[in-house]
């Protein structure tokens, strides 16, 4: 018989509540499962209701496995109780970015480096969602030939910074629209007549090239996170990335650009058969026949199409990839987690 498990879901956002769709549609062996968040209150998720609980002054006692869904660009509420929990005999898997490059937190991607899951003292990271999607895609790549450089350029749906983004992008987009009824390009006004929140920039119609906020290097600390955090799963720190990270008006998907030179040699059928063969892969392998984010939403892939030689440059490649940013690259990727936790498959 299947180990059962309590689980707990830390946060009822976006996030939160792609976890307990996860848990649900993977049929994760749950033995009893509660919801916690700031303040408590009844939610209903495809149709189920689930009680939310308010989180402070909670008993996490007898609670197995914490998902904590975290909040990209935010303290999460990790740094106040995951301790707690721990305390408590649960392990907390942290989607937040508070632990991550803790030398003693495993930061982990399922298909990347399980064996690390073993390792933890506690807690155990989710990388950064554009991270995991990038390691997915080149993590069968970097075993058999090596990576030298890496240049990723990232277009990121609103709701990877939170439902209230991406509900700017909605009603922004509904304004636009309602100004412009019966006129026709390029009569039409693309700027919103409001002042936005959630972004540095309008983002309906738009791209926003800021994603997190600038160092003193010019990069945004986005940008830095897929570095680090990449560096940090493939345990090799001399593969030179660069990224450039932007902000577009689509609700779910991130959409992936990757540049990439190994260290062995490696032809176009060479990498073709590696994609063809990577664990959490969908290979793409008719240039025309290329994955899309409306294509992708709620699915738990890595979708890689329009692999390319790069015309002037020995051993480098272009890929195109497109993941959904709440699933692969956050809920479902902390569930695959628990799940090698459970199973003892790590």
């Amino acid at each position: 018989m299947e180990k059962k498990v309590n689980v707990a879901v830390v946060g009822a956002g976006a996030v939160g509540v792609e976890m307990l769709r996860v848990l649900h549609q993977r049929n994760f062996p749950v033995n009893t499962l509660r919801v916690f968040a700031r303040s408590s209150r009844r939610i209903s998720v495809d149709g189920e209701i689930y009680r939310v609980e308010a989180i402070e002054g909670a008993d996490f006692q007898g609670i197995d496995i914490a998902l904590f869904a975290g909040t990209e660009g935010e303290k999460g509420a990790a740094l106040t109780y995951a301790g707690k929990f721990i305390q408590d005999g649960a392990v907390v898997i942290d989607n937040g970015a508070d632990f991550r490059l803790k030398e003693e937190v495993p930061l982990v991607v399922p298909e990347v480096n399980a064996y690390k899951i073993t390792k933890h003292k506690g807690i155990i990271a989710n990388p950064n969602c554009t991270t995991i999607q990038m390691a997915v895609s080149l993590a069968g790549i970097y075993k058999q030939f090596g990576l030298k450089q890496v240049i990723l350029t990232s277009l990121q749906a609103t709701s990877g910074a939170g439902r209230a983004s991406a509900q700017e992008l909605l009603d922004q987009s509904k304004e636009v629209l309602g100004f412009n009824k019966g006129k026709s390009f390029p009569q039409i006004d693309i700027k919103v007549k409001n002042t936005y929140k959630n972004f540095p920039r309008q983002i309906a119609f738009n791209a926003v090239a800021k994603i997190g906020s600038f160092s003193t290097n010019g990069y945004t600390s986005e940008e830095e996170k897929v570095v680090n955090e990449t560096h940090k799963i493939f345990d090799n720190s001399s593969i030179k990335i660069s990224a450039t990270c932007v902000r577009v008006p689509v609700f779910t998907c991130h959409s992936e650009s990757i540049y990439f030179s190994t260290e062995k040699n490696s032809s176009l059928e060479d990498i073709n058969n590696v994609l063809a063969e990577s664990p959490g892969v969908v290979f793409y392998p008719e240039p025309e026949n290329f994955p899309v984010p409306v294509e992708c939403a709620g699915k738990d892939e890595v979708f890689i199409g329009r692999v390319r030689k790069d015309l002037f440059n020995s051993n480098s490649f272009w890929l195109w990839s497109v993941s959904d940013n709440l699933r692969k690259g956050a809920a479902t990727n902390a569930v695959q987690i628990a799940e090698c936790l459970v199973k003892n498959t790590c």
